[in-house]
Order: structure tokens, then C-alpha cells, then sequence
């Protein structure tokens, strides 16, 4: 693969599809998750990903999603706005034969705020949060994702975020576990506690 191949991939780290690379467009706020930080967190949900149904907020390049997949989650809701991105995740979907027909992932073209305002179909056990970092949508999206019954009674949060972004507008129920920085990126595991 030549250089300029890796650079616009991801790598699946762990898992069935441990290996297989999935394209990265260059758009704007596009920010994949570097291996380093998947390595950490998958290291962290190693005992509660297989069989989960997970929510990959602000999916972009379906790196979070993709991986969860890889590793035995049952099921994965991506939520995309970019209408070129979601195009990129519907055809890595159809490469890996993971489409709504196999049940095991389905993809909604729409904003993550939007997504979470209407009252939940399905709840989830591991949720991801990685909006751009410009935005400053975490805590909307915490707050809908509570009153929308959107999680399990003990749902795992993931959170990656700017490291100079403050986190104080989560919900008192949910419980930091784990933390960790690389360069600009902090991230963070949380557990909620049903109230």
C-alpha cells in the first residue's frame, strides 16, 4: 500500500477484521480516533464490548463503530450528517457485509442532535461521543441521551474531546472511570447509574 494510501486509512487494530484498513476522507473537523487512543479504549471495554449494542455518535470515518464490529458487538447504530462521509461509511458497511439486512449495523444520514430529540427506539449499552472539536455539543448530546432514554440502566460513555474542553455539564449519574491524553485529545470513560 503506498504512503498515501495509509495516510488517508484508519487501521482495524483488534478483532476479526484486525488489519483491514477503511478510507478517511479529508474533510473539515474529520478527526479519526489514532490508534494509540482505540488501543486504550478497546483495552477498557475488552470485557463488556461482545455482544453490546453500541450508538457511534458523530461517526465520521466509523473508526469507534468499525472496531466495536470487529470485536464482537452485536450491533452498531452509526449517526453521520457529512452526506460524503455517511457515503464512505454505507460503502465500508457493504464491504464488510455489515448493512441493516445482516442486523448487524445501520446508518442514519442526519445530525446527532437531531437524531437523539425524537424518544428512543432501541437503548444502548456502550455510546460514543467524538464530535469535532470545534463544536460544543457533548453536553446537548448527554442531556438527550438521559431524558430520550437512549441508554441502558448501566451504559458505558465514551467521550473524546479537545483537552482544554471543560466536561462539567454531564449528568450527576454518570461516573468517570477511566481517563487518558494524547496531544490535544483527552479522553474519557464514564458509567452511568440509573437514578
Amino acid at each position: 500500500m503506498s504512503k498515501q494510501s495509509k495516510k488517508n486509512s484508519i487501521r482495524i487494530i483488534g478483532g476479526d477484521w484486525r488489519g483491514r484498513r477503511l478510507p478517511v476522507l479529508d474533510l473539515s473537523g474529520l478527526r479519526p480516533s489514532t490508534d494509540r487512543v482505540r488501543e486504550t479504549l478497546f483495552n477498557w471495554l475488552m470485557h463488556e464490548i461482545h455482544s453490546s449494542n453500541c450508538l457511534d455518535l458523530f461517526a465520521g470515518s466509523g473508526a469507534l463503530g468499525f472496531e466495536s464490529l470487529s470485536r464482537g458487538a452485536k450491533f452498531v447504530q452509526l449517526v453521520e450528517l457529512n452526506r460524503d462521509a455517511t457515503e464512505t461509511l454505507r460503502k465500508n458497511m457493504a464491504l464488510f457485509k455489515v448493512n441493516a439486512s445482516t442486523t448487524r449495523a445501520e446508518l442514519d444520514n442526519q445530525d446527532a442532535i437531531r437524531f437523539l430529540g425524537r424518544p428512543a427506539s432501541t437503548s444502548f449499552d456502550i455510546v460514543f461521543l467524538d464530535p469535532p472539536f470545534q463544536s460544543d455539543m457533548i453536553e446537548s448530546a448527554a442531556e438527550l441521551l438521559e431524558t430520550n432514554c437512549w441508554l441502558k440502566g448501566d451504559a458505558t460513555i465514551y467521550i473524546e474531546c479537545d483537552s482544554r474542553k471543560s466536561l462539567q455539564g454531564l449528568p450527576a449519574n454518570w461516573l468517570q472511570r477511566k481517563q487518558g491524553r494524547v496531544g490535544q485529545s483527552a479522553f474519557y470513560l464514564f458509567q452511568r447509574h440509573a437514578k
